[in-house]
Formats: C-alpha cells, sequence, structure tokens
C-alpha cells in the first residue's frame, strides 16, 4: 500500500480571483482552487459588498495542493510572475483594498517562505513588492457563479481581456508545470 501525502492550503489574493483561479486549475499538484474573500470585518461578505471596499476583505482564492508535486514556493512563484505585486491595492483597472496583493499564510513555516519568496521576486520587479504576508483568516467562498468563472465564460469581455493573458503567461513562463 502506497503512502499518500496530504494536502496543504495556500491562499493568495492578487486582484480579481478569476485570474489567479484560472491559472491554478491548470498547474499540477494542485487539487482544488475556489475563490472567495478573507482579511474583512464583515462575517457575511457579498460579492456586492466586497467589490463597494466597504468590507475589508480581497478576492482570494484557496488552493489545496499535493506538496509531493508542486511546493509552496513553487506556488508563490507562479503567483507572483502573474500578478503585479508592485501596484497597492490594484491591478490594473481594477482598484481598491479588495483587489490588494496578499499571501494568507497557514502557518509560521509558510510565513518564512513567503517572506524568502518575495525577497527572491524583488530582484525580479523594477518598484518594491507591496504584497502582504498575514496569518490566515476566516474563510468565505464566493457566491457559486464565481467558481471556475474563467472556464464557464473565456469569451466575456473581462476574461478575454485580463483572465486570457496572464493564463497564457502561466503557460508559456511554467509549461513544466502544467497539468497533463
Amino acid at each position: 500500500m502506497s503512502e499518500q501525502t496530504a494536502s496543504e492550503v495556500a491562499i493568495l489574493g492578487g486582484g480579481c480571483f478569476w485570474c489567479i483561479e484560472a491559472v491554478f486549475l491548470e498547474a499540477r499538484g494542485v487539487t482544488l482552487v475556489e475563490s472567495g474573500y478573507m482579511g474583512g470585518h464583515d462575517d457575511h461578505p457579498t460579492y456586492e459588498a466586497v467589490c463597494n471596499g466597504t468590507t475589508g476583505h480581497a478576492e482570494v482564492v484557496r488552493l489545496e495542493f499535493d506538496p509531493s508535486v508542486i511546493s509552496y514556493h513553487d506556488i508563490l512563484e507562479i503567483f507572483f510572475t502573474i500578478h503585479d505585486p508592485t501596484t497597492l491595492n490594484r491591478q490594473g483597472n481594477d482598484v481598491g483594498t479588495q483587489y490588494r496583493s496578499v499571501v494568507f499564510t497557514t502557518s509560521p513555516g509558510q510565513d518564512v517562505v513567503a517572506r524568502k519568496v518575495m525577497a527572491e521576486m524583488a530582484l525580479v520587479w523594477d518598484a518594491p513588492l507591496v504584497t502582504q504576508v498575514l496569518p490566515q483568516e476566516t474563510w468565505f467562498k464566493a457566491e457559486a457563479y464565481h467558481q471556475n468563472y474563467f472556464a464557464q465564460h473565456p469569451l466575456q469581455g473581462y476574461c478575454a481581456f485580463v483572465v486570457a493573458p496572464k493564463v497564457v503567461k502561466f503557460r508559456n513562463t511554467f509549461s513544466d508545470r502544467l497539468k497533463a
């Protein structure tokens, strides 16, 4: 009988969750991707309230991954490559604290790795990284229509012009980490 590796969780926010979700759905070793909200003060956040910037939450994705296939370091390397971690509270035309660059860590070990990867990525970007590294807070899964959004709506304007280029960048940069 083979020994199974326990999955781990990563929680990342870098703009609209549709972008981050679409990329990680294609990453080898990632077994579950869910869009949701974290880091705010409202006990029942909705998409409308989060988008208005009144709840303090960030749009995030919660990933479950097999660390024997993909490391947390590799997940963060992908994350810091597919979004701009140098723009405070924005990604492109998406502006507000709900679109901030943030890594919510689930353990002290993840905190150490996140800060190490940020130091490595600081050498890649021309401006200082503004990504927050915070301990995880209460997770709120986003409404059902946000889950797997890009796959369901690839021709929708935002998906075609904002999400698709991030997916292409992932495929081109990390072709060795694509699901078979």
